[in-house]
This record gives C-alpha cells, sequence and structure tokens, in this order.
C-alpha cells in the first residue's frame, strides 16, 4: 500500500461511526506493538471470554463435531 493510499483511507476514516474508528486504533495499535515485539494485552472482554472457554472446558461443554463444521461451512460460503 503506498503512502497515498493510507492518506486516503484515513480521510475516509474521518467519516465512520466512533465504534469503527475505535476498533481501527486498536487494531493498529495492535499492529504497531507486534511490530515492536512487544507483549499483546488482552482486553478486559478478551479475558472475561478466555475465562468463560476455560470454564466450559473443565464442565466438558465441548461443540460437537458436526456443530464445528456447520460454522465452517458456514463462513467457507460467505
Amino acid at each position: 500500500m503506498t503512502a497515498k493510499a493510507l492518506k486516503d483511507v484515513m480521510q475516509r476514516v474521518e467519516t465512520w461511526p466512533e465504534s469503527a474508528q475505535e476498533e481501527l486504533v486498536r487494531i493498529a495499535k495492535e499492529i504497531e506493538t507486534e511490530m515492536q515485539g512487544g507483549t499483546y494485552q488482552a482486553t478486559p472482554a478478551e479475558l472475561a471470554g478466555i475465562d468463560r472457554g476455560l470454564k466450559a472446558a473443565r464442565e466438558g461443554r465441548f461443540a460437537t463435531s458436526e456443530r464445528v463444521e456447520a460454522v465452517f461451512s458456514k463462513h467457507r460460503d460467505a
């Protein structure tokens, strides 16, 4: 991507809804952290999701193979 293309996109970003702009900032910060060799810091929402997943795993609650395939199929067709 050229500098001009990046500048063009950034100008359009200013017209996006605030939530979309915040998401772009979050993603850009993640990329920057990776480039600097830093450590990723999960958000509170991500940590809560991880905790829910670990709890479900401890309880033996896993998706069936059929359910996993159905989700993958849905996204493959998109």
